[in-house]
């Protein structure tokens, strides 16, 4: 597991396994039996954030074993937290598995290091919870990225409001609220998760009541604050615009179950829609994906919610061209934008998408045209001319959701590709491989070690 090579080797020993293990594929084969959906990553991540909040044992079910998951534990261990897994004590390799113990009974270290933080985005969420506990921290910036910069300022500015004194130096926020938070009406000028998050998680601790407004809506949001609402905060306005947060003194432990991931919903659902077939996706929330699923739907695929899941099924019939626009939940999801485009690479007409969130999220489509897709970039719109067919050809991953958009074309394609840099997939989806070939994919990992 990557938590092990990571642990056991170092970092710079574990990028160049990661860098080596390749997925191979080949194409054809349409998708029947049932794959279970996973904890949801976007949740699972500001949640195990959250037991920076209290002294108390914070019991996490249903987490992922992500790479990801596993560079977070070792930054919460770094500022104190106990970690244990099943009611065991974890050895720093051990697999975490789906329940996970978190105890922040003293926070040895307020600092997070740039080494963590720049390789992954959400780590940069500690410093709400940091400051709102002990008066302080000192967390580095994260940086650019594949798909854009993703400023931090509505982060800065929504625990400006909340009181924090924040200076920039060397790269690292520097952070201080010596007599604590206080409750504030914050506005952010645009939807943001990430801030969102990051002032819901501060306001728990603040005293008084915290105003968010034009809050980021995703269900993963609304997963946080019921869980910090089990720790004694009272979060109001879930699954809306407007968050009215009253904060304690201080927060208890609780128990709580991490929802069902509706980005690898969405992924599994697009793959069966390319290749045919007739899945169950276990545990899927319907609810959480709905424009994702209506669009697919006009593509003529089957989506059926039953009370074990979401059904999806093409019978084998032509895919209908779509036009969707990316926006904030409940829009179409910029993480599931990638995905749509291999489905729409074998439509039987042309498809327009026009991405909204992030300025560079289209650096799949040249991996795409090696297998076959005809795609024209211009400007944020990518218009896509379906083609009968997709051949096999060596493709080369660049970020988490255009890796997995190469797999969907890669099972939908005839004969053998083979995806270098896979580690980004290691990032969000768990056991992709498994679950895939145990619907009839002929896929396996090319493993470096």
């Amino acid at each position: 597991m990557l938590g092990l090579l990571a642990d056991s080797c170092g970092f710079s020993t574990w990028r160049r396994l990661e860098f080596m293990d390749r997925i191979r594929i080949v194409g054809g084969h349409s998708l029947r039996g049932s794959i279970p959906i996973s904890g949801a990553k976007n949740a699972a991540l500001p949640l195990l954030i959250a037991s920076l909040l209290t002294e108390d044992r914070l019991t996490l079910k249903n987490v992922p074993n992500l790479a990801d998951v596993n560079l977070l534990v070792r930054i919460l261990r770094n500022h104190g937290v106990d970690l244990a897994v099943d009611g065991k004590r974890s050895s720093p390799s051990g697999h975490l598995g789906d329940t996970i113990h978190l105890t922040a009974r003293d926070i040895v270290d307020t600092t997070a290091p740039y080494e963590m933080v720049s390789r992954m985005r959400a780590s940069f969420w500690v410093l709400g919870p940091l400051i709102a506990r002990m008066g302080e921290a000192r967390v580095s910036l994260p940086g650019g990225c594949a798909i854009g910069t993703r400023p931090v300022d509505l982060h800065l500015t929504g625990l400006k409001a909340l009181g924090a004194e924040i200076d920039i130096d060397s790269g690292y926020v520097v952070a201080k609220a010596p007599k604590g938070l206080r409750g504030a009406h914050i506005v952010f000028p645009k939807v943001s998760v990430g801030a969102t998050h990051n002032v819901l998680l501060a306001a728990a601790l603040a005293k008084g009541e915290t105003v968010i407004e034009n809050a980021a809506r995703e269900p993963e949001i609304g997963d946080v604050a019921t869980c910090l609402t089990k720790m004694g905060a009272h979060v109001e306005g879930i699954g809306t615009s407007v968050l009215r947060v009253q904060g304690r003194d201080r927060l208890e432990g609780a128990v709580h179950t991490v929802l069902p991931d509706r980005i690898e919903t969405g992924t599994f659902a697009m793959a069966v829609a390319a290749t045919g077939g007739d899945v169950l996706l276990e545990g899927a929330h319907i609810n959480d994906l709905k424009t994702a699923l209506d669009i697919l739907g006009e593509t003529g695929t089957s989506v059926e919610a039953t009370e074990a899941g979401v059904r999806i099924a093409r019978n084998g019939g032509g895919i209908q061209p779509v036009s969707v626009e990316t926006q904030p939940f409940p829009g179409f999801p910029t993480d599931l934008q990638a995905q749509l485009m291999a489905l729409l690479t074998r439509a039987s007409g042309t498809s327009v998408i026009r991405e909204t969130i992030f300025e560079n999220r289209f650096m799949h489509v040249q991996e795409l045209a090696r297998l076959g897709a005809d795609i024209q970039l211009h400007g944020d719109t990518a218009t896509i001319k379906g083609v009968k067919e997709l051949k096999g050809a060596p493709v080369m991953a660049t970020d988490l959701r255009a890796s997995v958009s190469l797999v969907i074309a890669g099972l939908a394609g005839e004969g053998e590709t083979v995806i270098n840099r896979v580690y980004h997939l290691d990032r969000g989806f768990e056991q992709l491989e498994r679950k895939l070939s145990a619907c009839g994919a002929e896929i396996e990992r090319l493993s470096s070690g």
